[in-house]
């Protein structure tokens, strides 16, 4: 399975916001511009995770953007499954099946290949995927300094 981009840009700004020092914040324009993304589309996906309670976005002189949940309770295939539309064929979709639909066995194959991938991905948590903080805080960081 393919994850769209605004799972991978999802994702990938929680590394970065939660790879900051506790009391740090950032900004889009900093993410952005690390990753190299378009600002409008990562405004977009800041906007979806501060709504969904991942992060905290404060306006203001000294706002910024902060983790409001602790890595260790955000589960990527949850957040997989809050961003990704997870009906991969046609026949996933009750108001759209295939003429074949009712004899094909491809339906149950590709919903039992998508459970198991979720499955994988329900074992790891953000902070998981930032193991070696250390690390990843020096790749990120190291230009803020």
């Amino acid at each position: 399975m393919q994850l769209t981009s605004y799972t991978d840009y999802s994702l990938r700004a929680l590394i970065y916001i939660g790879a900051l020092e506790q009391g740090k914040r950032t900004s889009i324009k900093e993410i952005s511009r690390f990753y190299q993304l378009s600002n409008n589309h990562l405004q977009k996906i800041i906007h979806e995770l501060g709504k969904r309670g991942y992060i905290e976005t404060i306006r203001g002189r000294n706002g910024g953007i902060q983790m409001k949940m602790d890595p260790n309770d955000i589960n990527v295939g949850q957040l997989v499954r809050e961003t990704e539309d997870l009906n991969i064929v046609e026949c996933f979709n009750q108001n759209h099946n295939c003429v074949i639909s009712s004899v094909c066995k491809l339906k149950s194959v590709l919903y039992q290949a998508n459970e198991a991938f979720l499955q994988v991905l329900d074992q790891y948590t953000l902070a998981d995927l930032m193991m070696n903080k250390e690390e990843l805080s020096r790749l990120l960081f190291s230009e803020r300094s």
